[in-house]
């Protein structure tokens, strides 16, 4: 069992309580599809277990969580803290809203919780460099989403619109490579400006590509280098979070459209149309002419289409184990 988030590295921690599975301080499984997952503490993604450590380890967070008494629970989710801190996430049969919730909730919401956090430690310490600066600061403090102070200190009246422009257009966002992980290929500087200037392209029946603008030019990006460039891309574009209810909103989106990857089409089709500033404005788009709640709908979906492939490829080998077993019993049935 790997010990290392999957998607941040960080460290998943360990429990006393699972003798079956040492791994991670708040665990989650669903026992009727028989999946386990750590939950990393770092980026509250949910790192789903190899097939062989899942049985044992769900009979016994099962009976943990039916003995203790601190739980909270709804229909289909319930959380159990345990006496060593360990915490048990059981899912029966969620509908998506409420396990998106549980999924994407904390997430977004600590995002959000350090954006905040950063504004005030940033303004408190413009402040105290230069406190006749603060009916200027205050002016200043938000431009889409990002902390640009402008004021007069020492007499020097410091750049503000040139540091305004420049955060929210020249500013590096990412390096993000042009190709999948392993295949050698370089990466490229992505700026603001880059970011709006890109688009997701429907690509057949099986994912988006990803019209990209950077420092280099554009490039089309399919497959698993347009998965990863967008992993990348939207772990800034979305850097600031979510409300639970945009967080909510976002997940309207997808259930409306039944699954991850149709959303994921629905979003490609919104951001590559044809519009002009008009029609910009009035939808109030950013990076890759989505709204937020379109960019966080779509970094929920990637997170899920990812998971879905690990899925049916568990399921292909489930498959062949089945038929290795259909071969054992027919012998059997003739002897």
């Amino acid at each position: 069992m790997y010990r290392r988030c999957l998607f941040c590295h960080g460290d998943l921690g360990a429990n006393e309580a699972l003798e079956a599975f040492p791994v991670g301080r708040r665990v989650a499984y669903d026992a009727a599809k028989g999946r386990l997952w750590v939950v990393c503490p770092a980026c509250e993604r949910w790192n789903l277990t190899p097939l062989d450590a899942r049985w044992e380890a769900m009979e016994e967070a099962e009976r943990l969580y039916r003995d203790t008494r601190l739980r909270v629970a709804t229909d289909n989710v319930g959380l159990a803290r345990l006496r060593d801190g360990t915490e048990l996430v059981r899912v029966g049969r969620p509908l998506r809203p409420e396990m998106a919730a549980w999924r994407y909730g904390d997430q977004f919401g600590r995002r959000r919780r350090r954006g905040l956090a950063a504004v005030g430690v940033g303004a408190a310490a413009a402040v105290a460099a230069a406190p006749e600066a603060v009916p200027a600061l205050l002016t200043g403090l938000w431009s889409g989403g990002i902390f640009v102070a402008g004021y007069v200190a020492g007499g020097v009246q410091l750049p503000y619109q040139a540091a305004k422009e420049w955060l929210l257009s020249e500013r590096v966002l990412a390096r993000v490579p042009l190709g999948a992980a392993g295949d050698g290929a370089g990466t490229v500087g992505v700026r603001v400006r880059h970011a709006r200037e890109s688009a997701l392209v429907p690509a057949g029946p099986d994912g988006v590509a990803l019209r990209l603008a950077h420092d280099g030019g554009e490039s089309l990006l399919e497959g698993a280098a347009a998965t990863r460039a967008l992993g990348v891309l939207l772990a800034r574009a979305n850097a600031w979070g979510a409300a639970a209810p945009q967080v909510r909103e976002a997940v309207r989106a997808i259930d409306e459209r039944g699954d991850a990857l149709s959303w994921l089409h629905t979003a490609a089709r919104r951001s590559s149309r044809p519009g002009g500033r008009v029609m910009a404005e009035w939808r109030r788009v950013g990076a890759f002419a989505l709204t937020p709640v379109e960019r966080l709908a779509v970094e929920m979906a990637l997170h899920e289409d990812a998971e879905r492939r690990v899925l049916e490829g568990e399921l292909a080998l489930l498959e062949d184990a089945w038929r290795d077993a259909e071969e054992v019993a027919a012998i059997a049935d003739g002897l």
